[in-house]
């Protein structure tokens, strides 16, 4: 029996409901694979937690999240408390002092459902966008001078280290050079960012030639405009910290929107516990309605398992959540449905039992 730790942070808003039902598809993993056990153990550290503690989890949270194979996130946020309270006190110290370095995001169009892209088809939008995960333009290095003057100022700094881009190309081309296309595209801005993109380009070209990789690089901007005009181009797209995050909240909206999108904060060396979420908020404006779309969270589950080392299960997920969407009447609101989250979650979890029994 393969037993594996994983501690649950269903976190504010619809992230409790969702979390919920991804749950139930690690019970069912472990009813499909029969050797494989997960020991959960829930944090209540969110935005409510904030209001009672003045702090968005315990000085010691991260020693307890650290004695865990994994991570199961659910969302952040509270119209309470300010964003970037919620998120600096929380996500971000988990993926920096963890050094999940890799944000990975599958982009794919699933079986049943229709890109907005309306001239697109499944073959087409079909990619991974890697991004970096611990540096760049999110580095907490900046501060504000002369706070209530006409002469206020504002100072952020983005941060690029030679070890932390390194780390993340050689990822992105180690993913690229195992895919059929073995193409990477690389998201800059050398023209206007002087000093950050050239830096990061120059590393590009020094990683790339030990790889048998096609390599494109692509301004931010037009490559943004590509997503929309010639996805078809596309299979792993690497990019730092803000870009990668525009680049792929782009890509989840060509695929149907964010609560299909899933995330995975990967610390490739499994030094730390790595974290797996969906892409979206906690979706306030819905919270409690019992009408969330829970796939993104599910599909995490699905990242989860190739983390794990066990890409089999990961492929059973998604087929089972295609398999609802293309043969089911079973659609939340977010699809043009009247089904619930539980409706969605129960449904994947009938079909991953009939596709893996």
């Amino acid at each position: 029996m393969k037993t594996y730790s994983v501690a649950v942070i269903p976190g504010d808003g619809i992230g409790p409901e969702v979390v919920n039902e991804s749950l139930k598809v690690l019970k069912a993993m472990e009813d499909v694979h029969g050797g494989l056990k997960f020991v959960t153990k829930e944090f209540d550290w969110n935005c409510s937690y904030y209001l009672k503690n003045g702090r968005m989890m315990p000085e010691n949270g991260l020693e307890q999240l650290r004695e865990h194979d994994v991570i199961l996130f659910g969302a952040v946020g509270d119209p309470a408390v300010p964003d970037h309270v919620s998120v600096w006190e929380l996500i971000l110290p988990i993926r920096k002092q963890f050094e999940q370095y890799v944000n990975l995001r599958p982009v794919k169009l699933l079986r049943g459902l229709e890109s907005p892209l309306r001239y697109k088809s499944h073959q087409d939008l079909d990619f991974v966008v890697v991004r970096e995960n611990t540096e760049g333009e999110y580095s907490n290095s900046g501060g504000l001078t002369h706070e209530g003057t006409p002469y206020e100022l504002a100072v952020q700094n983005n941060i690029f280290t030679r070890y932390g881009s390194e780390r993340i190309i050689k990822y992105a081309y180690n993913l690229a050079a195992k895919r059929s296309k073995k193409r990477l595209t690389v998201a800059t801005k050398s023209n206007a960012i002087n000093y950050a993109m050239p830096f990061w380009d120059e590393i590009v070209k020094e990683v790339g030639t030990n790889y048998n990789v096609e390599t494109q690089l692509y301004h931010i901007d037009a490559l943004a405009a590509y997503f929309i005009s010639r996805p078809e181009e596309f299979d792993v797209i690497v990019a730092s910290n803000l870009f990668g995050d525009i680049l792929s909240d782009l890509g989840a909206a060509t695929v149907g929107g964010l609560g299909l999108t899933p995330s995975g904060n990967i610390n490739p060396e499994k030094k730390y516990p790595s974290m797996f979420e969906p892409i979206h908020g906690s979706a306030p404006d819905i919270a409690g309605k019992g009408i969330a779309n829970p796939i993104a969270q599910i599909w995490s589950i699905s990242l989860m398992m190739d983390h794990l080392q066990m890409p089999e299960l990961g492929e059973l997920i998604v087929n089972a959540i295609e398999e609802v969407l293309e043969n089911t009447a079973i659609k939340t609101p977010d699809l043009g449905g009247k089904n619930s989250t539980e409706d969605m979650g129960n449904a994947i979890v009938s079909q991953i039992y009939k596709l893996g029994l």
